[in-house]
């Protein structure tokens, strides 16, 4: 089983994004990635018409990162400390609370809140870090129960590899700020032929991508291109042992996207043409026999 593709708007810049997310819509994707931060806080408001347009997509956000114009409207509401609007990421319960509030305005609704790269706070104190997660799970858990998000998350970089947290450890922080009902709904984390050791370790039945996937969470898979880097770094040699007779783009995203227990593949498709690309790379993937081959390949010798 492959994962199923979804527009990511990382990459997006704000004037595409419209064009982009209907192109998504109608050609199938169930669901639609963005951040606050995302094309200089613009994109939030480019999507809302689209998403009004099509109702049965959902819609994913996150909060902790904000540009510096949002940093130096939440200084002046009191929500955060003078001096922190350079900052560009804060987990204080307040400032998360008032940042969903506005993206929940901003796009009409949020299916799902990830908690942005969480990481970034705490270096290298678990402690401190997991006692600030469970704070803004506690958060969203009130906006849950007030009906004005879906569930949450945790969107993270680098968290897992690491071991910053793991997916048990975020289920126990879920339920301590949420009750055996709590919202914790799903996980992101980057998945490519770079980024491949959340692959490894799901072919060998463990890792957070199998760990979510038994706890119930959904799983997303960012940055399948590495940011566009992978199709400059892989050999045409490479793309016709993944899959004979495709683009360096269509191997990357079937590689990534054939992850055991992957649910959904993030792609920043601009154009119709580069979403159907996805959408063809999907829909054959590769066996877990052929995947492993692919990674041996690429395996340092």
């Amino acid at each position: 089983m492959t994962a199923e593709p979804a527009l990511g708007t990382h990459r997006l810049r704000a004037a595409a994004a419209t064009a982009a997310a209907r192109t998504a819509c109608e050609g199938g994707s169930r669901w639609i990635d963005t951040s606050p931060n995302y094309g200089a806080a613009a994109v939030h408001r480019d999507l809302r018409p689209v998403l009004e347009e099509f109702p049965a997509v959902r819609v994913a956000t996150k909060t902790g990162f904000y540009t510096r114009a949002q940093g130096q409207e939440a200084v002046e509401a009191g929500i955060l400390p003078a001096g922190l609007a350079e900052a560009r990421h804060s987990l204080d319960p307040g400032f998360l609370d008032w940042q969903t509030r506005r993206s929940t305005t901003d796009l009409g609704r949020a299916d799902i809140v990830f908690v942005h790269n969480p990481e970034t706070v705490g270096h290298g104190d678990r402690d401190r870090l997991h006692t600030e997660i469970r704070a803004a799970f506690a958060v969203l858990e009130d906006l849950a129960g007030a009906g004005l998000i879906g569930g949450y998350g945790v969107a993270t970089w680098s968290g897992f590899t690491e071991d910053a947290f793991t997916i048990p450890e975020l289920c126990t922080l879920a339920r301590e700020a949420g009750g055996p009902g709590h919202h914790l709904a799903a996980v992101q984390q980057p998945v490519s032929l770079v980024m491949a050791h959340p692959i490894t370790r799901a072919l060998d039945g463990r890792g957070p991508l199998v760990q979510a996937r038994s706890a119930g969470l959904l799983t997303f898979a960012s940055a399948p291109l590495h940011g566009g880097e992978l199709l400059d770094l892989v050999t045409p040699e490479l793309v016709e042992f993944i899959r004979p007779n495709t683009s360096p783009a269509m191997a990357c995203l079937l590689a990534a996207g054939s992850c055991p227990s992957l649910d959904v593949l993030l792609v920043s498709a601009s154009t119709p043409d580069h979403w159907n690309t996805a959408v063809a790379a999907l829909d054959d993937p590769l066996t877990e026999t052929e995947l492993r081959k692919v990674l041996d390949v690429l395996a340092p010798r």
